[in-house]
C-alpha cells in the first residue's frame, strides 16, 4: 500500500540532514512524500534535545502531531536527539509515539512505518551511535538552490555545558570521495550554496587521514563547476590553522564567512566549559582573521550565565562584544543539562538573570549590527536571490555575510523575472534594523 507521510524536524542543519536521508529511505521504499499533516497516515517527528527551550518545542511538537490521529493519521514517530537522549524514558512517558527510533536506528525509518502501519506493533529503537550512517541519499527540505553538506558525526570536545557527545557519539568524519560524490550530486540537481557542517567542521579528516584536512576539502569542493558559493560552519577557534586561512582567502568560491562559536571571552569561564584555548589565542586569531581575509564575516555565539559567572565577568564579556563588533552574533541563556558537569555545578545563576544577560548581549549586537549594515550604504554585493517577498512587496536574498535560516536578509528592488537561486548584483541603499536594502544594479 502508498502510504503518506509527513517530516516535521527540527533544531540543527545536522539534525535536518538526518532528516532528509530519512525522507529519502521512505521515498525509496514506496511512501509518498506528504506536507499536509491532515492527509498523512503516518507523521515523523525528527526532534532536538539540545537546551531546554529545544526539548519543550519537541515535546509540543509530538504531541501537536498526535493531534491528527483524531483524523487519518495512523502512526507517530519519534526520531532523533531528544529520543536518543531520553530513550528509557521516552516509551513509558510519550504513550502517543508508535515508532521511536534513536540516532543509530534512523536507517530503519521505512521498515519501522511498515511494521506499525500494517501490523498494528509498537517499533523502539536504539542502536549504537556509530550505526548512524554517514552518507546516503537525500530529499532537501529546502529550497533546492542551497544544501547543508554535513562532512561528519559526533563530538569529541566535551563541553562542559552540552550533551552533544552522549547523544551523537563519537566524532567520525565522512570520507573525502564520498563528500565530493554527494557534493557532485548535489551541484546536478540544482544547489549552487553549500554549506558544510559538522559539530565540529574543523576536525574534518583527523579521524581518518591523521591530520586536518578541511582546507584540501575545501579545494576540492571549489572545482565543482556548478557550485557558486562554499560556505564554512561549526569551527573551533584552535584548529584555524594558517592552511585553512590561506584557502578561504584565495579560493573565489569560498564566500569570505566563517562561523566561529567563541561562547565566552573571560578565561576563568573558558576553563569551566572545558574550551580548548583561551583569550590568548582568541583576540589574535580575530585578528588575524581580519587582516589576511579582507572583508570578512565573522559570525559567532555565546553563553550568559553560565554557572559562577559573575557581574564582572559578564562585563567584560559585553566589552568583548563592544571592542570586536562581529557582523554576526547570537547569545544563548545558559540552559542547565542535566548529565552534563556544568549541571552539577553547584553555583547555578537564577534563570531570569540568565535571559536578561543574554538580552543585554543581544541589545549590543543590534546596535553593533545596525551600524555595520549602515556601513554598506553606497557598496555592491552578490546577493543570492530567494525569491519575491509579497509582505516586503520586493525580492529577498542573501549575500556572502548570510548564512540560511540564522542569518539577516538582503531586501532590494529589481527588474522582474528574478528567480529563487539567481545571483543579481545589488547596490546597498540603505539598512531596516539588521537587515539590508538595496537596488539591483542591472549590467551591461
Amino acid at each position: 500500500m502508498n502510504y503518506q507521510v509527513g517530516m516535521i524536524s527540527l533544531g540543527c542543519s545536522k539534525n535536518q540532514v538526518d532528516a532528509e536521508r530519512m525522507l529519502s529511505l521512505l521515498s525509496e521504499n514506496g511512501f509518498t512524500i506528504c506536507s499536509d499533516p491532515a492527509c498523512c497516515d503516518a507523521i515523523i517527528v525528527n526532534t532536538c534535545g539540545f537546551i531546554e527551550d529545544a526539548k519543550r518545542e519537541s515535546i509540543e511538537s509530538i504531541f501537536e502531531a498526535a493531534q491528527q490521529k483524531k483524523g487519518r493519521l495512523k502512526v507517530l514517530a519519534v526520531t532523533g536527539c531528544l529520543a536518543e537522549r531520553y530513550q528509557n524514558e521516552f516509551a513509558d512517558e510519550v504513550p502517543e509515539a508508535d515508532v521511536i527510533l534513536g540516532m543509530g536506528s534512523i536507517g530503519e525509518i521505512a521498515a519501522s512505518l511498515r511494521r506499525a502501519l500494517e501490523k498494528g506493533e509498537r517499533v523502539i529503537s536504539f542502536r549504537e551511535k556509530s550505526d548512524l550512517p554517514l552518507e546516503g541519499e537525500r530529499i532537501l527540505a529546502n529550497e533546492p538552490y542551497f544544501a547543508y553538506l554535513k562532512v561528519a558525526e559526533g563530538c569529541d570536545n566535551r563541553c562542559a555545558f552540552c550533551a552533544i557527545p552522549d547523544i551523537r557519539g563519537h566524532f567520525r568524519s565522512m570520507p573525502m570521495e564520498k563528500v565530493l560524490e554527494e557534493a557532485r550530486r548535489l551541484a546536478d540537481r540544482g544547489v549552487v550554496e553549500l554549506n558544510v557542517v559538522a559539530q565540529d567542521t574543523t576536525r574534518y579528516g583527523q579521524d581518518l587521514y591523521g591530520k586536518l584536512m578541511l582546507p584540501e576539502l575545501l579545494r576540492e569542493l571549489c572545482k565543482i563547476e556548478k557550485i557558486r558559493w562554499v560556505r564554512l560552519l561549526y569551527c573551533y577557534p584552535d584548529r584555524i590553522t594558517d592552511e585553512l586561512i590561506e584557502v578561504i582567502a584565495s579560493e573565489p568560491k569560498i564566500v569570505k564567512y566563517i562561523d566561529l562559536p567563541l561562547q565566552h571571552i573571560n578565561d576563568r569561564l573558558l576553563r569551566r566549559m572545558n574550551r580548548r584555548g583561551d583569550s590568548s589565542l582568541i583576540r589574535p586569531l580575530l585578528k588575524k582573521l581580519r587582516e589576511k581575509i579582507p572583508g570578512v564575516c565573522i559570525r559567532t555565539t555565546l553563553i550568559a550565565g553560565l554557572p559562577g559567572e559573575t557581574e564582572e565577568e559578564f562585563e567584560e564579556l559585553c566589552d568583548f562584544v563592544r571592542e570586536e563588533a562581529f557582523e554576526r552574533l547570537g547569545c544563548f541563556a545558559y540552559s542547565t543539562e542535566e548529565g552534563t558537569p556544568a549541571g552539577e555545578m553547584p553555583d547555578q545563576i537564577d534563570p531570569e538573570l540568565r535571559r536578561h544577560r543574554a538580552d543585554q548581549i543581544m541589545e549590543l549586537q543590534m546596535g553593533i549590527a545596525a551600524e555595520i549594515a549602515r556601513s554598506l550604504e553606497g557598496q555592491t554585493l552578490e546577493v543570492l536571490c530567494e525569491g519575491y517577498d509579497e509582505e516586503a512587496r520586493c525580492y529577498a536574498g542573501r549575500s556572502y555575510m548570510d548564512a540560511p535560516d540564522i542569518d539577516t536578509k538582503v531586501y532590494f528592488t529589481g527588474r522582474g523575472g528574478l528567480k529563487p537561486g539567481q545571483f543579481v548584483t545589488v547596490e546597498i541603499t540603505g539598512a531596516d534594523g539588521y537587515d539590508i536594502v538595496g537596488e539591483e544594479v542591472v549590467l551591461g
